[in-house]
């Protein structure tokens, strides 16, 4: 009986695909990419049309408000009223709140096509650049955002930082100009270094007593928002890093690597105020990397001190020449 069983149901031949056979294997790929790739698209064209319907909506708004006579029939009440009755229509979603950030969408991107409206931005990006009121920091942001690929709560928190302020400050007029239409360009030491930082993250009480290891601590213990705050392009090469100087070891706090500006940066930490021997000490581990560390097609390295003072961190920047 063994024996007819087999004869019956012979084994499976070469051309059928097996769990393990790499035919298999690639059908499985194939289907799991689509599928991901599917996913991306169909969230991507809801947030399409989430975005293109409230702009809709904010214009019939606008387009209601100008209407002559019933605009001073409604008022300020007209976002009152469509809340409450848009609610009971369709429920969620139509918050005053909400309605007010539509109309504004509208009134800010009057042109759903060629206003600059970014289908990589979900709405409630959009709701944090609306409350920017200087356009020029808002389409810094918005252009920051895309290129950044920020979540939410990152741009959030870049806001909360005042980053385009930070970097306004050291630019002319046309440089504003050119950050607010292009974003951050990275060209040399100065684009890339902010004064000051601002790392809230660390959460530091005012009244903390700190030493530099526990602040070496934080700054590892949240490296990746770290990085985020230094700006783009760092990536991180080593904590209490070792050179060696007549003999003499010396340990540079942090070091980093600048992917765009091909150097080494270090970073050194101090709790009190800033003094010339800090400097002095900097200059060295910079004439160090230089001679040492740097191979060809490297950039003379970037020295950045941070300092605790006034309850900010501070920067001073020292890059060679």
């Amino acid at each position: 009986m063994e024996s007819e069983t087999r004869e019956n149901h012979p084994a499976p031949t070469g051309n059928t695909p097996t769990p393990q056979s790499p035919t298999y294997q690639n059908l499985l790929t194939q289907i799991s990419s689509a599928y991901t790739e599917g996913r991306v698209r169909a969230i991507q064209a809801v947030n399409v049309y989430l975005l293109e319907t409230y702009w809709r909506i904010g214009q019939y708004i606008v387009e209601f408000e100008q209407g002559g006579s019933t605009k001073a029939e409604y008022g300020k009440a007209l976002l009152k009223k469509l809340s409450k009755d848009l609610t009971l229509l369709h429920g969620k979603g139509f918050s005053r709140s909400n309605l007010y950030m539509i109309r504004q969408f509208f009134i800010l991107y009057p042109k759903f096509q060629t206003s600059g409206i970014s289908q990589s931005l979900t709405w409630s990006h959009y709701c944090e650049l609306l409350a920017i009121s200087d356009e020029l920091e808002r389409q810094f942001y918005e252009i920051q955002c895309q290129k950044e690929h920020w979540s939410v709560r990152e741009l959030k928190r870049q806001i909360d930082s005042a980053l385009f302020l930070r970097l306004a400050l050291s630019k002319d007029k046309e440089g504003v100009l050119r950050l607010a239409s292009k974003g951050q360009l990275l060209d040399g030491p100065k684009d890339i270094l902010r004064d000051p930082y601002v790392f809230e993250f660390l959460k530091i009480s005012d009244t903390a007593s700190l030493h530099e290891s526990s602040l070496e601590q934080k700054i590892m213990d949240n490296l990746q928002t770290f990085l985020l705050e230094l700006g783009k392009g760092f990536a991180f090469v080593g904590r209490q890093y070792r050179i060696t100087i007549a003999n003499e070891h010396y340990f540079v706090d942090l070091v980093f690597y600048h992917r765009y500006l091909k150097c080494y940066v270090l970073l050194d930490l101090k709790i009190n105020k800033l003094k010339h021997h800090d400097i002095g000490q900097m200059n060295m581990y910079l004439g160090y990397f230089a001679a040492e560390e740097n191979v060809e097609g490297d950039t003379p390295p970037i020295g950045i001190v941070l300092v605790k003072d006034k309850n900010e961190l501070l920067v001073d920047m020292r890059p060679t020449r």
